[in-house]
């Protein structure tokens, strides 16, 4: 048993050793299209499409990384009931995702990569229509998703492809509304 934990440690020690140490430092900024779904079959749901700012930073070895982010967003959906009145439902966010990701091709100016990962939301605003039937006592401060998706980063430029799916994001005991996100997000590496 000394005998395998002593090789297994000097193999792990070797391929530490010419591993490339990943640390990335960058701003970035994209687009959300965002969807609240209902639980309950009165009401149709629409997507709508808001904007998100912040900051990531990138660090590993090797092929592997962690990708801790943090950003400002905005997410929300819009509702029809079956008299096609509309109702929109908008939320402002401070998300922070921690991802996991591995390259798959990694080259000198061109890298392609896969990541999936928690999110830790924190809403700072939430605003529903006048008519709308959800009631603001059971808006959620704070909710968790998971994100993954693609990203391939061409020099010092970033550009990932994600999905998030939200926990619940409103909770009473009528209803529940879990919020879904497609991301397209553009980096820029300042480090």
């Amino acid at each position: 048993m000394k005998r395998i934990i002593f090789i297994f440690s000097l193999v792990l020690c070797s391929v530490i050793g010419h591993a490339q140490p990943i640390f990335d430092l960058g701003l970035k900024a994209g687009l959300n299209n965002s969807k609240v779904s209902l639980d309950i079959n009165d009401y149709s749901e629409e997507s709508i499409t808001k904007m998100h700012w912040g900051a990531f930073a990138r660090v590993g070895v090797g092929k592997v990384y962690v990708q801790p982010e943090v950003y400002f967003t905005r997410k929300g959906g819009e509702f029809k009931d079956v008299s096609e009145m509309a109702a929109e439902f908008n939320y402002k966010s401070v998300d922070v995702p921690v991802l996991l990701g591995v390259k798959l091709l990694d080259a000198k100016a061109v890298d392609l990569r896969v990541m999936a990962g928690p999110v830790f939301s924190f809403v700072t605003d939430n605003d529903a229509d006048k008519f709308n039937f959800l009631e603001e006592q059971y808006f959620k401060d704070r909710y968790t998703a998971l994100q993954y998706g693609v990203g391939v980063d061409v020099l010092f430029l970033s550009l990932d492809f994600r999905m998030e799916h939200a926990n619940k994001v409103y909770n009473s005991p009528e209803l529940e509304a879990k919020n879904r996100t497609f991301m397209v997000t553009l980096g820029f590496k300042i480090l």
